[in-house]
């Protein structure tokens, strides 16, 4: 109840930005409450006028278009506080989402990569989704609930306080019934969202990797494993809805017996006190049962409502989490300076990195690279290539070391700045929705179309668009749509050489390019990385021969450095691969 008691204060937290809507609702809730427990006196008093001396028609009347007046003014007043909680809690719901969205893009990509994409979006949307509907059923019911319950036992105490007293000492039991379901479903609605978290992910992974699947003739495993996953959900929906289910009739039981309890009192009274003047009549009886149903009912809609809050406030928990409890990235420094233009000189030194603590990487690794230095870095698979990369782009911070930029500290300059600084061309295309155009010019926004058509015909792109339907101004998805990967690619490289930043990283950047583009490619950037400080990764290691420096790797360490004549030379590990091509 701990982590529900957090929740709880959170939520409050967004609501008091929308305190105006709050109390305005509130009021609309107070006088459709307030109008209508009033409708029963006046019904009350109507039958009274009937049954005491024949029809007053005049007085009759009266009370007839007060009741009319009444159930107008509450069915207005109801349909405002609807339109308001609606608002409410539509408000609440998009600044969690924003909030959930910002913070996904403070988070380190330590984070990003060791957790499911689909959890982490079902997070965001299916269960944002749930929290709306039970913060819009609290809203709706709970308020107006519970002024009802008030309203209706202080009439009651005005017109009979024996008979109040056996309502109130009955009805404790609704409270009980629903405050011992709400602890059980709280636990079995977290389940829930956790497995559905998984399952999104499962969907999300599948879809993205359907070639693979299909590749391999894994889709009767795939749809075993989503049928384990859609079994173990039904049964934890099952159970949370069985348990919450039960909520409502056993309340419903309670709510009888007090309507049962006040008519049997009730009669009795009337009957011992008979039609005296000042005592209790058919009348009031009638007001009375009345009033014990409406004061019932909120009990039945209550209990439903913090039943479906407990679905709310687990899916609200697994966004909190997301928003407050994960740590953000080490924000830069207050005065961390911005890199304007550097010379391209980088050092490392005493490098040592590991995704995780128990699995060394990266161990005491020192590299000294002067300004237009094109440095090639080879090695088998899993010998820290990319992860090289990705600490000179600052996606990960080094365990221990330290990795300089003309001579200041990468964690000393702003993450932008750095990352600005870089071209980078990777082996995984990436590319948005959007126009040809605009993702050719996502890293130069200003650039004019002259400057695009340029860079496309750089990097030997320019062919393939101008044969697309629109040219440049044809639509593509972030996945490329209908272009071939090594078109994908050819965008990519055509980005880097619009923008034509001091630093270049080529990661695989030809790996999807038929052999003749590639030699024009490679052509393009060998012009393109006169003056830049380069760093290539290559498995191919004909495509790295021209290198000032071929770093050779293994196992997180430099093994071997040089040129590729000197490499040649000394019959080591570099001649022993590149024999093998």
């Amino acid at each position: 109840m701990k982590g529900n008691k957090k929740t709880i204060s959170r939520i409050f937290g967004y609501i008091k930005s929308q305190m105006f809507l709050v109390v305005l609702s509130l009021i609309f809730s107070l006088i459709s409450v307030v109008l209508t427990l009033y409708v029963p006196i006046l019904t009350g008093k109507a039958i009274d006028c009937i049954l005491d001396n024949g029809i007053e028609w005049d007085l009759l009347k009266g009370y007839l278009y007060q009741i009319a007046a009444s159930v107008l003014i509450t069915a207005l007043a109801q349909w405002l506080m609807n339109l308001i909680n609606n608002k409410i809690t539509y408000r609440v719901v998009r600044d969690i989402r924003r909030d959930a969205f910002a913070k996904i893009e403070e988070l380190p990509l330590s984070y990003i990569d060791s957790h499911a994409h689909g959890d982490t979006v079902s997070r965001v949307i299916t269960d944002a989704d749930q929290f709306a509907d039970g913060l819009l059923m609290g809203f709706t019911q709970l308020f107006s609930g519970i002024i009802t319950i008030v309203g209706t036992l202080g009439f009651m105490l005005i017109l009979n306080v024996k008979i109040a007293l056996v309502v109130v000492c009955i009805t404790p039991l609704s409270l009980f019934v629903a405050s011992f379901i709400a602890k059980k479903t709280y636990d079995m609605f977290k389940l829930q969202s956790q497995i559905r978290g998984e399952q999104t992910s499962l969907i999300d992974e599948m879809i993205g990797n359907q070639k693979v699947v299909k590749a391999f003739g894994r889709e009767d495993k795939i749809v075993e494993r989503f049928d384990e996953i859609n079994e173990r959900l039904g049964k934890a929906s099952l159970r949370a809805i069985f348990f919450s289910s039960i909520t409502n009739p056993g309340t419903r039981f309670v709510n009888n017996l007090v309507y049962a309890s006040v008519a049997l009192t009730g009669a009795l009274t009337v009957l011992a006190t008979g039609n005296a003047a000042g005592t209790f009549t058919v009348g009031i009886l009638t007001t009375f049962l009345s009033y014990a149903n409406q004061y019932t009912k909120p009990f039945n809609e209550i209990s439903g409502v913090i039943t479906e809050l407990q679905n709310a406030f687990a899916c609200a928990g697994r966004i909190f989490e997301l928003i407050f409890d994960t740590e953000a990235q080490i924000p830069d420094a207050e005065n961390a300076r911005v890199l304007d233009n550097p010379n391209g000189e980088i050092d490392l030194r005493n490098v040592e990195f590991s995704y995780v603590p128990e699995k060394e990487l990266i161990k005491n690794l020192n590299l000294s690279v002067k300004p237009g230095q094109r440095i090639a870095i080879v090695g088998p698979t899993g010998c820290g290539k990319t992860t090289v990369i990705n600490l000179l782009m600052r996606f990960y911070d080094v365990n221990k070391g330290e990795i300089s930029v003309d001579g200041t500290d990468i964690r000393d300059i702003t993450r932008h700045s750095l990352r600005k600084s870089y071209g980078m061309v990777l082996q995984e295309t990436w590319l948005k929705s959007g126009t040809i155009e605009d993702n050719i010019r996502m890293g130069k926004p200003e650039a004019t179309r002259e400057e695009v058509i340029n860079a496309a015909k750089a990097s030997h792109a320019h062919g393939f668009i101008k044969r697309l339907p629109n040219g440049y101004d044809t639509v593509i998805t972030e996945d490329g749509g209908g272009l071939s990967q090594g078109q994908k690619q050819l965008l990519c490289i055509a980005r880097v050489m619009l923008c034509l930043p001091p630093m270049l990283i080529l990661d695989e950047a030809t790996s999807s390019i038929d052999t003749r583009t590639e030699i024009r490619i490679q052509k393009a950037f060998a012009k393109m990385m006169e003056g830049r400080t380069s760093f290539i990764v290559a498995h191919r290691l004909s495509t790295i021969k021209e290198a000032d420096v071929i770093l050779v790797m293994r196992d997180g360490n430099i093994i071997e450095q040089g040129n590729h004549e000197e490499l040649m030379n000394k019959k080591g590990f570099y001649a022993e691969l590149y024999s093998q091509m």
